[in-house]
């Protein structure tokens, strides 16, 4: 058996993926020294974006699957090395642009200092999604959490931005166990069950509660859609604060093309509150596209469903906005429990009751729901 050649070492590298950055190792100029002896034994060295890279592990699984499945590969000696501030600067560029070309081309969307909000542009393919609710307690992170969840299981891309900054939950609600990275000022942000999430919640001690006014909560959001290395998903949720702050009104300016879901739960007096997120979408010109019912019955050990919290509410809300009543979303414990220990339902239990619901919710979002407008950036009307 013909010992391989350092071309047929690079070429078995290239699917390869960095798994933070979902490109190939060798695109991102990561392998360095590749060596073959004439026993087969490979030795390479990979160098990593930051010093304690978290996935390290996987990186060492993922080169040695590829290499050892080689033919004439007896043994693989992987050695790891770091990254310097130009190569670093130089990997950013590649992923995120360069936010001082950005700055001065005329093209930004809505950022301070100059870059542009990618799902701003015409050319975006990615659909924003603004989950909200007129208060608290109904459950509109666990919902948002979940959908993203069922979303990624049939085959999306998807990020959550936790926008629900004095109330932050999504990073306890997704499970995920790890800090965002930076690599040149660029953020990448952690990801569970398929699904990459940011929130304020990663940089608070734990504990410790957000006190801003208006300016710094403008700011951190800004950051949360223009620094961070989303990767370009198919659909990025907001989890979005209760109410009609100052939030909605920024969220409103950098996502002019954003999708609203309110959520409700069934009882007259939620429904009523709730309209008032509609109305709150009416005034900055974002359409309401569904209403999501939460907690609309409990299914006893007898299979009879009791409707703890009344009934009709999102029904109600639906056919006073004249848009569609996308789910109704049985209570559940174990949805609850999910939401505690970072195991949303829809990922540990999708053929469950609550995770079928999710799954069909997703469904009409992606499918039923697409946006029949074509956003481009090569179409200009003279």
């Amino acid at each position: 058996m013909s010992t391989p050649t350092t071309d047929n070492i690079i070429d078995a590298l290239r699917p390869v993926e960095d798994p933070e950055l979902h490109r190939s190792i060798v695109d991102l100029g990561m392998v360095r020294d590749v060596v073959v002896a004439p026993s087969g034994v490979v030795g390479l060295t990979v160098v990593l974006t930051v010093a304690g890279c978290p996935l390290r592990n996987e990186i060492t699984n993922r080169v040695n699957g590829a290499l050892r499945a080689l033919p004439g590969v007896s043994d693989v000696n992987l050695n790891f090395g770091v990254m310097n501030d130009a190569e670093r600067a130089k990997v950013r560029e590649m992923l995120h642009g360069n936010p001082a070309a950005t700055a001065g081309s005329g093209q930004a969307h809505g950022h301070a200092e100059g870059r542009e909000i990618p799902f701003a542009k015409p050319g975006s393919k990615t659909r924003a999604i603004l989950v909200s609710s007129g208060k608290g307690g109904v459950g509109k992170s666990s919902v948002t959490t979940n959908l993203a969840v069922a979303l990624a299981n049939a085959g999306y891309k998807v990020g959550i931005v936790d926008a629900d900054i004095y109330g932050y939950s999504i990073p306890r609600m997704l499970g995920t166990d790890r800090d965002p990275v930076v690599i040149d000022n660029m953020l990448l942000p952690p990801e569970a069950w398929g699904v990459r999430c940011i929130s304020i919640g990663y940089f608070v001690p734990e504990g410790q509660a957000v006190v801003w006014r208006g300016p710094m909560l403008h700011k951190a959001l800004e950051q949360f859609l223009t620094d961070v290395y989303w990767d370009e998903p198919d659909f990025l949720l907001v989890d979005m604060p209760p109410g009609t702050g100052d939030i909605a009104l920024s969220l409103s300016q950098y996502l002019p093309r954003a999708e609203v879901l309110v959520v409700t739960t069934p009882q007259e007096a939620a429904q009523k509150v709730a309209r008032l997120s509609a109305a709150m979408a009416a005034k900055v010109n974002l359409p309401v596209r569904g209403i999501i019912e939460n907690m609309s019955w409990f299914t006893g050990d007898d299979g009879k469903k009791y409707e703890l919290f009344g009934s009709g509410g999102g029904q109600l809300l639906a056919d006073e906005l004249n848009v569609p009543l996308l789910a109704q979303i049985p209570l559940m414990t174990a949805l609850r429990e999910g939401g505690d220990d970072g195991k949303p339902i829809a990922a540990v239990a999708p053929d469950s009751e609550v995770g079928k619901a999710f799954a069909n919710l997703a469904h009409k979002i992606a499918v039923e729901m697409k946006p029949k407008k074509v956003f481009s950036a090569a179409l200009k009307v003279n």
